[in-house]
């Protein structure tokens, strides 16, 4: 009989998936560029990636406001023209920063996330609904916009997308990590190791989808159990993904793991539900 599976850290994981991970190379595409991000609400902000860091600092107020800060970072690119780049800020303790920038269109997608505090993750599921709130304590913050050029109405941003709705999908990180995938609804995955450090383990967690070009999409899960941000792009064309899953190193949440994943992907199916009076 198998023993009961844990729970583990964010910074466990990281161990189970590092040797031999399908994560990209890293991309040097947007190295000793600079770019000002036009938000749809109208503010800006000026990005600079330099080598090693990049700094996003607000040109005028609004939701740019949210997306600021300077951090080493890590660039990756799943398609050509398209570039994911992550980063912690520094002295922003719990918080990530994650950038989408289609060159070839000049748009981009803002992703913000926090992780919360000892308390937060403290309460329980039911206290936590009693008070109208989402049974994951993990915050993220989304926006969309134009590159080097203000937004017109005939500006095409990534939008929301639920064409993976349905897909059941494994995805193979490395040689000892492997995961399924079920696209429940525009809400909630549900997610299972089959093997790895997290085998045995699965859960339905809140998550967001976005389309960004033909078969490629921006998928973000935020786990309810232990605080957990997953930044993920999904390539069904070369059934490839590449992003990052950020979270608290430890169980005593001094410490930051923010890290690489890539994956080969395999469509097994698609349910389509049809519903009758």
């Amino acid at each position: 009989m198998s023993s009961q599976p844990v729970f583990i850290p964010v910074g466990d994981l990281a161990d189970g998936f590092a040797p031999d991970s399908h994560i990209l190379p890293n991309s040097t595409a947007l190295q000793g560029r600079q770019f000002v991000l036009h938000f749809a609400d109208g503010s800006s902000a000026s990005l600079q990636v330099g080598e090693q860091d990049c700094q996003l600092e607000t040109m005028s107020k609004g939701s740019a406001e949210g997306f600021v800060g300077q951090g080493a970072y890590r660039a990756s690119s799943l398609r050509p023209g398209i570039v994911l780049l992550d980063f912690i800020p520094f002295q922003q303790h719990g918080h990530s920063l994650s950038l989408v920038l289609d060159l070839e269109r000049t748009v981009f997608t803002a992703i913000a996330g926090q992780l919360p505090s000892a308390q937060e993750v403290g309460q329980s599921a039911f206290s936590r609904v009693n008070q109208g709130q989402e049974l994951t304590a993990v915050r993220c913050q989304f926006a969309h916009g134009s590159l080097n050029q203000p937004l017109t109405a005939s500006t095409a941003l990534h939008h929301v997308s639920d064409e993976l709705i349905g897909l059941r999908n494994q995805y193979r990180y490395s040689p000892t990590e492997c995961y399924e995938h079920i696209y429940l609804n525009s809400h909630f995955y549900t997610w299972q190791c089959l093997q790895g450090v997290e085998q045995g383990l699965a859960d339905v967690d809140r998550c967001h989808y976005f389309k960004l070009d033909e078969a490629l999409y921006l998928f973000v899960w935020r786990e309810k159990i232990i605080p957990t941000l997953g930044v993920v792009l999904i390539d069904l064309q070369q059934l490839k993904t590449d992003g990052k899953i950020f979270g608290y190193q430890g169980n005593d949440f001094t410490a930051i793991a923010n890290f690489p994943v890539g994956a080969k992907a395999q469509v097994l199916n698609r349910t389509s539900h049809l519903l009758h009076d």
